[in-house]
């Protein structure tokens, strides 16, 4: 009997924890629609300070939580929560950490200005799902990631944890989103704060100038393939793509992304099975 994929969900941003955006409402309606096509999932999320724990039932896993991340030679605990969403039949993991998700906003703060350490943010998330989805034991064989936040899980994934039996035989799905780009770049020093075992310099080289775009071609060039969230991105990041070679599937409506993308997924793990004969 063939066993069932496993697709692990990674997102910036889920409703109803929080508002409804075009990325929310796919990270939430995705992982039910992809349970439900007879997919196993798991889900993943920051804790951002304004969702609300008591209304939406949140709770500490404390067999999960306990660990510190170091990020710029500084110890940061990693606490785990977890909810339900009862008519989808699914949990929801929370990576949560008092310094970079305590406060009210999410990305921005009360005046539209982005948080000066959001890229220690990132890190924190991508490497906090990491090490809980070891400590759960279960091996994802598609990990989709929803947003510029989600985007380092390629580089330590693929560098830092390709020897990990867990994710040896993963593939890394990347959804790029036109909502979701930020202006500016991120912290300056961010290519010497994401180096961690078994990634090079020579793979940081995009976050020298870490601009959206910059982090997004960054991306792509570790993900196995790319789906195109939005009507419409960057038209850098669309030149980069066409470049790459990477399978990519165009943007679908909101009628027919789920089965779209379940298909695109067989589609990946079938291109690695065939490799594999």
């Amino acid at each position: 009997m063939k066993k069932k994929a496993r697709v692990l969900f990674v997102s910036q941003e889920v409703t109803p924890y929080l508002d409804e955006t075009p990325m929310s409402i796919i990270g939430r309606k995705l992982p039910q629609g992809i349970q439900e096509r007879g997919k196993e999932i798991r889900l993943f999320m920051p804790k951002f300070g304004c969702i609300n724990e008591r209304r939406n039932q949140l709770h500490e896993v404390i067999r999960l939580s306990g660990m510190n991340l170091i990020i710029d030679d500084a110890d940061h605990p990693l606490i785990i929560k977890v909810a339900s969403i009862q008519a989808a039949r699914m949990q929801v993991y929370f990576i949560d950490n008092q310094e970079y998700f305590e406060r009210k906003h999410t990305l921005v703060d009360k005046k539209g200005e982005h948080f000066a350490d959001n890229d220690e943010r990132a890190i924190f998330f991508c490497r906090g799902v990491i090490e809980t989805v070891k400590k759960l034991g279960w091996a994802p064989d598609v990990v989709h990631c929803h947003g510029w936040m989600t985007s380092l899980m390629a580089l330590y994934l693929k560098k830092s944890f390709k020897d990990n039996p867990l994710f040896a035989d993963t593939k890394i799905v990347y959804s790029i989103y036109a909502d979701d780009e930020f202006p500016g770049a991120l912290h300056k020093d961010f290519a010497k704060k994401v180096m961690y075992e078994g990634i090079e310099k020579t793979d940081v080289e995009w976050f020298k100038n870490p601009t959206f775009v910059n982090v997004s071609k960054a991306a792509i060039d570790l993900a196995d393939a790319i789906i195109i969230g939005s009507p419409k991105i960057n038209a850098d990041i669309t030149k980069y793509l066409k470049k790459s070679g990477k399978p990519v599937l165009e943007y679908k409506g909101a009628d027919e992304y789920i089965d779209a993308y379940s298909e695109f997924y067989d589609a990946v793990l079938e291109e690695v099975a065939e490799m594999a004969d």
